[in-house]
């Protein structure tokens, strides 16, 4: 099965000449000397180390496109003709009392203080990436109106060009950080929140303590990886001053810009831009515990975990610890990674993918689970676009699983939104967008549904925002349907009854019955009477 082909992606701007490639290595099979380009071995030969990344770093979004032996598709949702659970009480199913629209889609999450959200879907973390920082009051304001938590991720302090730190090294003042929460928090209605993400410099910086003195934040997140890389995050700056200065606030900055070398060949043109990575973080049992007890005692209500595609080991580390230490919510991001913000070959080629993590963990919830132990509310992450993948998502993790945090899904409604704002204001409306109208309340459907809401203070409400919003209204709808059809009117009751495999593998994999034989018992049963 060819799962990939290496050497040659739109990502890193790469191709084969050869119509023929070899399988295993992306070589054209008649690779000609006088080649004119462009795999990336041949790019490679003169730009090095930039090619392990995506070209227009930190201006696009990529996501890796490895086709793994088994995902969500190999699921499918079972559909019902009889019965209706989660109706209110007292109410008797039938046609006119149980219709998709009435479908509760609400879910929460949290030990003790739970945080409600419209929808089981929230935003990946949006960090220092120059994407997220352009964007943010599209995503923030978008989340905040759809009731959807957004993730405010790793160092945002850290690169703040206006950064102020006290004489011990501490964040005194981030007007980027202060930016991002106000946003949020200015259409805020008590759905979702905003959490703020911390890395190893996160940690050293104080950021923690500046966002709960500041901003009372509830929670805060403490983070062991992703899905996309297994190394700390990472950007590109195209300014040898930004980077030197970066390089002075303690973080890796890679060509050095600090040597003589490197800034001639800055000034040459031949280093067009630095890459500013964080530090590897080690996790022990001991400095978990120590953290999450630090963290409560400065003052936080909820403490949320984001971990990575690493080995089973690491799984079992993240739940077991998230148990013991009472962590409100443990996101699970399984490979391939999907922002565009790691390395391309990391991307595609490691960690344990999502179909699989999530199924490890279900077995070491369930493990756990017989042993009395309470296991944290989960949400899984790696590849989700769409309210189909979402519902197997939950159904699979059932009762676990309370969400599914989305990276590009929610990034993309913010982005078309923005852009079709000035594509009206330039007069400049492409055809894709102008055949629905060519004013702002013919464009989007949801836009006067949000005037009669929000009155005169719409006009203060970002293009991108309303889009993200349009898009949460779609993903609502499609939820709801499916769940109508499964006869699970309240999200919590969705399981994993509602699931077949449609290959054996899957069903090996995942423990969902195989579609032979899903309820094939019970089909037996009314054929025998």
């Amino acid at each position: 099965m060819n799962l990939r082909r290496p050497n040659a992606n739109e990502a890193t701007g790469t191709f084969n000449r050869s119509r023929d490639v070899v399988p295993m290595s992306g070589i054209c099979t008649r690779c000609v000397d006088g080649c004119r380009g462009g795999c990336e071995i041949w790019l490679s030969t003169f730009r090095g180390r930039e090619v392990l990344y995506p070209i227009t770093f930190g201006e696009m979004t990529a996501g890796a496109d490895k086709n793994y032996p088994i995902d969500y598709s190999h699921l499918s949702i079972q559909g019902y003709a009889i019965g209706a659970k989660g109706l209110p009480k007292g109410v008797k199913a039938g046609p006119d009392t149980a219709v998709f629209p009435d479908v509760d889609t609400e879910t929460e999450y949290g030990w003790k203080k739970k945080v409600k959200m419209r929808l089981p879907i929230f935003t990946g973390a949006l960090g220092s990436t120059e994407i997220a920082r352009k964007n943010w009051e599209h995503f923030a304001i978008g989340a905040a109106i759809s009731g959807i938590t957004i993730v405010c991720g790793e160092n945002v302090c850290g690169i703040d060009p206006a950064l102020e730190l006290d004489n011990r090294g501490k964040v005194k003042k981030s007007p980027e950080m202060d930016r991002r929460i106000e946003t949020y928090k200015r259409y805020y209605e008590g759905y979702g929140e905003i959490l703020v993400q911390m890395n190893v410099e996160d940690t050293r910086f104080g950021v923690a303590e500046y966002v709960l003195n500041k901003h009372k934040l509830d929670t805060i997140e403490l983070k062991w990886g992703q899905g996309a890389k297994c190394i700390g995050g990472e950007i590109k700056v195209n300014s040898l001053e930004r980077a030197i200065e970066l390089k002075k606030r303690g973080y890796i900055v890679l060509p050095d810009p600090t040597l003589s070398e490197n800034k001639a060949a800055f000034k040459d043109g031949a280093i067009k831009e630095f890459e500013r990575h964080s530090r590897l973080g080690f996790v022990t049992e001991d400095g978990f515990f120590d953290e999450v007890e630090r963290l409560r005692r400065v003052g936080f209500k909820r403490i949320t975990l984001k971990t990575g595609a690493y080995s089973a080991v690491e799984l079992a580390m993240a739940l077991r610890y998230c148990a013991e230490a009472e962590i409100d919510l443990l996101t699970i991001d399984g490979a391939p990674g999907g922002t565009g913000m790691s390395p391309w070959p990391m991307m595609t080629e490691w960690g344990i993918p999502t179909f699989y993590i999530q199924s490890l963990a279900q077995q070491f919830c369930d493990r756990l689970t017989k042993r009395k132990i309470r296991v944290p509310d989960i949400a899984i992450a790696g590849g989700f676009s769409s309210e189909d993948g979402v519902f197997k998502a939950i159904a699979m993790g059932s009762p676990y699983v309370k969400a599914v945090c989305m990276g590009r899904a929610l990034m993309i409604p913010g982005m078309v939104g923005k852009n079709i704002g000035e594509w009206l204001k330039a007069k400049d409306l492409p055809k894709t967008v102008s055949k629905y109208g060519n004013t702002v309340e013919e464009i989007f459907v949801g836009y006067e549904e949000l005037k009669k809401k929000y009155g005169k203070e719409l006009k203060n409400i970002p293009f991108g925002a309303i889009g993200l919003y349009t898009f949460s209204q779609k993903f609502k709808a499609g939820l709801q349907q499916l769940m109508a059809g499964s006869r699970n009117f309240k999200l919590s009751l969705v399981s994993q009854k509602d699931l077949m495999s449609l290959t054996e593998e899957a069903a090996k994999i995942s423990g969902i019955p195989y579609v032979m034989d899903a309820y094939r018992k019970e089909a037996e049963k009314i054929l025998s009477a």
